[in-house]
């Protein structure tokens, strides 16, 4: 199997002057008062590495956050609200397969880490950044459930001096009307005795060029105080902050950010379409398109979207715009273009089995290949082969899959019917009892020449046949 490149953490010299200060939780009678007082003295702490941070929540970016936060010399608590995990944690493993287990096994190790599912904690650290799920219901509507319950727990124990940071991607004014009035419920006035800012996360999973200290990071807040201090933490932390107006400015960045991609995105899926009706292969043109060294940007259909931001971030901002009467087209109809694609997929793997002279899907045996949203890691959060499999065998057929990085289908709120299922090996006698093979995800660790040459019927959906040096007259292209 082959490992997603990995993100390197190096941990600082305690000899050294970036290394934490000694850890201390201030009563707050004895802190600087409300006012510039208590900002500039969190400030000065920061600078010195003299402040605890939280991390509420320790998946795919709140650990990666955690462990930046470390390498950069900061004493750190991981929040988690699974036990399980925080075992995992704590002895040294990250479960995640692209964030390597060596680090985290240090920081416990020389008392920089540690986890916990008690939330009663969260008075100790002076930093306390969220990165929580923020789903949508099925009625496709923002889902802030993790965002409440986590500021509420903060709120329980919040004390003068600490600053409060959202990463959660969100609709924009969700810090400001949302979690503010959590904050202030304790008595404390965010801005003064409290400090709240927005800083949305910018995860790239399995990208080894961009890991979370490389990436830029924008960082809002409704008042001088906060940002003044958030900065000044993630100063310390990326490479460049990139400071705005507003909470509400900045959680607005993050949703174009997504946005974005997720119409440029639509954009070719439905050229996929088109090009299909006249015997175009897409995938050609957009190779020859990106020789164009300006005005171009490539981007490439699939099977659908997946990962935990694009398919979800355009709907919080079209819930949102509905409350100021803005209608918003162009985003509503890039989503119905990318949510119909499993449907399309799975129109064209039929079609290819009648081509075949095959019985259609009513019986047939399908296996995906991928379960993970893309190439590389092992995150299925949103993938649609999860899609794929329920209306493969909606139709009559039963679905198997392979995937070398996610070995398992996890518990999902929309999935809960396929939960357990596991991958199955690749072998020559096991493709040939197949009646088609549906690539969904382009790992680098098939072997696509191999799986061609033991498949009766291939319906590629990312061109990773082709892109392998592998055709023929059963590989069909969707």
């Amino acid at each position: 199997m082959c490992s997603a490149p990995r993100q390197a953490y190096t941990f600082p010299d305690p000899q050294q002057d970036t290394s934490p200060g000694e850890s201390t939780v201030t009563d707050p009678d004895t802190q600087p008062g409300p006012g510039p007082a208590a900002a500039d003295a969190l400030v000065g702490r920061i600078a010195r590495r003299d402040v605890v941070v939280g991390v509420v929540g320790l998946g795919y970016v709140g650990l990666p956050l955690a462990m930046t936060a470390i390498a950069a010399g900061f004493e750190v608590i991981g929040f988690d609200v699974n036990p399980a995990r925080v075992a995992l944690l704590n002895e040294g493993e990250s479960g995640i397969e692209h964030i390597p287990g060596a680090p985290i096994a240090e920081a416990v190790r020389r008392g920089l880490f540690r986890a916990t599912a008690d939330l009663a904690e969260l008075g100790r650290p002076d930093a306390i950044l969220i990165a929580v799920p923020t789903p949508l219901s099925r009625q496709r509507e923002p889902d802030l459930t993790f965002v409440e319950t986590s500021t509420r727990a903060v709120a329980r124990t919040l004390r003068r001096g600490q600053l409060v940071v959202l990463e959660s991607t969100t609709w924009p004014g969700t810090t400001r009307e949302v979690m503010k009035p959590i904050l202030e419920s304790s008595g404390l006035v965010c801005g003064a005795d409290v400090f709240l800012a927005y800083s949305p996360e910018r995860e790239d999973p399995g990208n080894a060029a961009f890991g979370t200290a490389r990436i830029p990071k924008v960082v809002g807040a409704d008042d001088a105080a906060s940002l003044t201090i958030a900065r000044a933490l993630y100063d310390q932390l990326v490479v460049q902050t990139v400071p705005v107006s507003s909470a509400a400015t900045a959680e607005a960045v993050k949703l174009t950010e997504n946005i974005f991609r997720a119409v440029n995105i639509a954009l070719v899926n439905e050229l996929k379409l088109i090009f299909e009706k006249m015997d175009i292969d897409v995938w050609e043109v957009i190779e020859a398109a990106r020789s164009k060294p300006f005005g171009y940007m490539p981007f490439y259909p699939g099977p659908g979207l997946g990962g935990h931001c694009i398919p979800i971030d355009p709907f919080y901002l079209t819930w949102k715009a509905r409350e100021h009467d803005v209608t918003t087209r162009f985003i509503e109809l890039a989503g119905q273009i990318n949510t119909g694609m499993p449907y399309h997929v799975v129109d064209r793997l039929i079609a290819a089995l009648d081509r075949a002279g095959s019985r259609g899907l009513n019986g047939a045996r399908i296996l995906i290949i991928g379960l993970a949203y893309k190439k590389n890691v092992d995150d299925t959060r949103g993938s649609p082969s999860l899609k794929l499999i329920e209306l493969i065998e909606a139709r009559g057929a039963t679905a198997d899959f392979h995937d070398p990085h996610a070995s398992v289908v996890p518990v999902t709120r929309e999935y809960p019917q396929l939960a357990g299922r596991a991958s199955v090996a690749l072998t020559a006698a096991g493709l040939a009892a197949y009646d088609a093979v549906l690539i969904a995800t382009d790992h680098d660790a098939v072997d696509w020449p191999a799986l061609a040459r033991h498949s009766r019927l291939i319906v590629d959906t990312r061109n990773a046949c082709a892109r392998a040096g592998v055709t023929g007259a059963h590989i069909v292209k969707a």
